[in-house]
Order: structure tokens, then C-alpha cells, then sequence
């Protein structure tokens, strides 16, 4: 890993502490550094505002000590995990931060789609790759995700992260768990957002987010498919698409 303390990471929000709202480390309290700037375009984003070009005047070029300063500061330079996000945080250059981050005793976790490969990710501690189902309206490029799973070398605890709306979804998601067999699966059911313009705090339609899990642990269940862990977007349920939580 090259980058230094001036490498620029440009960032949509840094937050926190609160608590890991999803997979592998669901409740457990985090900062988040959400990036901005993403290779996608999922048609049910639910973080457009680190995601649109439209926003990138509220995107801050900031330098990798900045970044430190920031999250050293929201945990009162307590060690606690960092959760790195976005949009894409693949995109940017992550490396100096964890190394300044481990030296003080913090964590990193990285969520990512798997299409953008980067040698950093063996210093993490926490992988979570989240191929994209047929829902969202893009293709996985299995070559790239497989690029990402060199780079990490096996070093940081890594994990498969899918979102299912339908049956579609769900037959995608026991494909991707048949190709990584090793890679423990965590399935989240689909959080329908209104259209972008008002997606932000807008209301979530809780209701239809419950009926999607309990089809989705029917399934599960129904099918013995028992190595799969079903499991719901805690912070929506808490808090909706309110950014900062």
C-alpha cells in the first residue's frame, strides 16, 4: 500500500457512532466514511446522495489525516470499527487511513459489489461483497469479483452480502452461494425507495419490508437451504433513509 496522509478520499458523510444497520455486523457500533462516487446504478439505491453526480458539489475532497481526524474525533479516540461505504468506496485509495487507523487500535470493514479490485483489501479486517442481484438492473462481472477475492488473499474475515426482492433474486442468490461456498452468505430482504427525487427521508413502507422478509425466510427455511442467514436492514426499521444513522 502507497498512499500517504495527503491522498484526497472524496466523501459524501462521515457519521457515527451508531450501529452497523446490516450483514455480518449487524449491531455492532461503527463510524461510517461514506464515499462518494459509484461504478452503478442500481435502480433501488438507497443512498443517492453519495451515488448521483447531481450531488457531487456536497462531495469533499479531503485528505486521508482529515478523514482520521474526523472519525478519531466522533469516537473520542476510542477504537471502534470503521465501516467503509458509499456509493463504491472500492473507487478511492483506503490504504493509508487503515494503516494509520490499525496502529491506534481501529478496525476497518469494507462493503463493496466486487467490481473494482484494489491491494489494500488484504489490510482490512472485514470484507463484505455484495453482488447485485437482477433487481437492481446490473450484471456482475463474476471475473472482477473473483479479481476482488485475490486482492483480499484470504486476510480479512470476508463474507457474501445479497439483496433479494423476488424470486429472481433469490434463485441469483443460490447461484452466487454455490459458486462461494466458503464465504459465509448473509440474505437481506429488498427496502423498496420511493422515485430518487424523494428518496432521501422519505417514509419507508415498513410493512411491505416484513412481508419480503418473512417470504424470504419461508423460503429459506422451506428450501433446507440452512447455511444462508436471513436477516433485515436493522437501521431502516429504526430509522428509515434518514442519512447520518
Amino acid at each position: 500500500m502507497t498512499g500517504g496522509t495527503d491522498t484526497r478520499i472524496r466523501v459524501a458523510e462521515i457519521f457515527g457512532p451508531t450501529i452497523q444497520g446490516e450483514g455480518m455486523l449487524i449491531g455492532q457500533p461503527t463510524v461510517f466514511v461514506r464515499t462518494g462516487g459509484c461504478d452503478y446504478r442500481c435502480a433501488w439505491c438507497d443512498s443517492l446522495h453519495a451515488v448521483d453526480p447531481r450531488h457531487r458539489g456536497d462531495w469533499a475532497a479531503m485528505p486521508t489525516d482529515a478523514v482520521w481526524e474526523k472519525v478519531r474525533a466522533l469516537s473520542g479516540g476510542e477504537p471502534v470499527m470503521v465501516s467503509l461505504s458509499g456509493g463504491n468506496p472500492a473507487i478511492q485509495d483506503f490504504s493509508a487511513l487503515i494503516r494509520i487507523g490499525h496502529q491506534a487500535g481501529y478496525r476497518f470493514a469494507l462493503e463493496t459489489q466486487g467490481s473494482v479490485a484494489r491491494d489494500w483489501f488484504a489490510a482490512l479486517d472485514v470484507l463484505v461483497l455484495s453482488p447485485k442481484p437482477p433487481s437492481s438492473g446490473m450484471e456482475t462481472d463474476w471475473t472482477a469479483f473473483e479479481d476482488c477475492l485475490r486482492a483480499a488473499g484470504g486476510r480479512p474475515q470476508t463474507a457474501l452480502k445479497i439483496v433479494v426482492f423476488d424470486e429472481a433474486d433469490y434463485a441469483y442468490a443460490r447461484k452466487a452461494a454455490a459458486r462461494y461456498p466458503q464465504l459465509p452468505l448473509y440474505l437481506q430482504p429488498g427496502n423498496h425507495t420511493p422515485p430518487p427525487a424523494e428518496a432521501e427521508d422519505a417514509p419507508i413502507d415498513i410493512d411491505g419490508v416484513m412481508e419480503r422478509m418473512h417470504w424470504l425466510v419461508e423460503k429459506v427455511t422451506g428450501d433446507r437451504w440452512f447455511s444462508a442467514r436471513v436477516l433485515p436492514q436493522l437501521h431502516v426499521l429504526i430509522w428509515g433513509n434518514r442519512r447520518g444513522v
